[in-house]
């Protein structure tokens, strides 16, 4: 991750909260967007593991009060990641059409979008595990799908010693152990520095 990464999620806050009196804050969210899409082009979801400030949020903030329980299967399946993804995606262009082009409540249904997600991500990172949202993330799930195969972890099988401990670093509770592709994979680097035999390493 980068030095900046731990301090992300106070942006998080501050749009989902200050942005109910200030509007305007909401269009933060598309640069967001912008990023994360261009970033997703060639490292897939890097941008969730580097410069995502929920993934920060829920990291570094909500991990200090999660049950840590193992997140459940079902809610990386791509059956409802997609509707959930256009869910999302049709109430906030339905709201988008009621603002009738005003500025601030444009940047208004921005605000509410995030102040809804965390809200989720909250509840879920708390009763479950911190990045139980980011494996059903509408955001993450579009990166998945424009570069998951992309910058991918590879491990050195001759280093492996089967420690598993870069499993037991991982935040999105992959197995990290294998060389299959993980789509999912945010390259926070975590399980890079957790390796004891520096087996572990991103593609170039």
């Amino acid at each position: 991750m980068l030095k900046i990464t731990p301090y992300l999620g106070i942006l998080v806050i501050i749009v989902s909260v200050a942005g109910l009196w200030f509007p305007l804050l909401g269009y933060f969210l598309l640069v967001v967007f912008a990023a994360l899409l261009i970033s997703s082009i060639f490292r897939g979801r890097w941008f969730c593991g580097n410069l995502c400030p929920r993934g920060s949020f829920n990291d570094f903030w909500v991990s200090k009060i999660t049950r840590n329980k193992k997140i459940p299967d079902f809610l990386r399946s791509l059956w409802i990641r997609i509707p959930l993804f256009a869910l999302m995606m049709g109430f906030m262009g339905y709201r988008l059409l009621q603002t009738e082009g005003l500025v601030n409540q444009i940047g208004m249904v921005f605000v509410i979008m995030c102040l809804m997600t965390t809200s989720i991500a909250l509840l879920a990172g708390v009763s479950i595990s911190p990045r139980t949202w980011c494996t059903f993330c509408p955001m993450g799930t579009v990166q998945n799908l424009i570069g998951g195969s992309k910058y991918q972890l590879q491990m050195d099988e001759s280093k492996c010693v089967s420690c598993k401990k870069c499993d037991k670093s991982c935040p999105m509770q992959l197995e990290v152990h294998t060389n299959e592709k993980k789509p999912d994979c945010i390259k926070c680097g975590r399980c890079v520095t957790a390796c004891p035999t520096k087996a572990l390493a991103f593609e170039s």
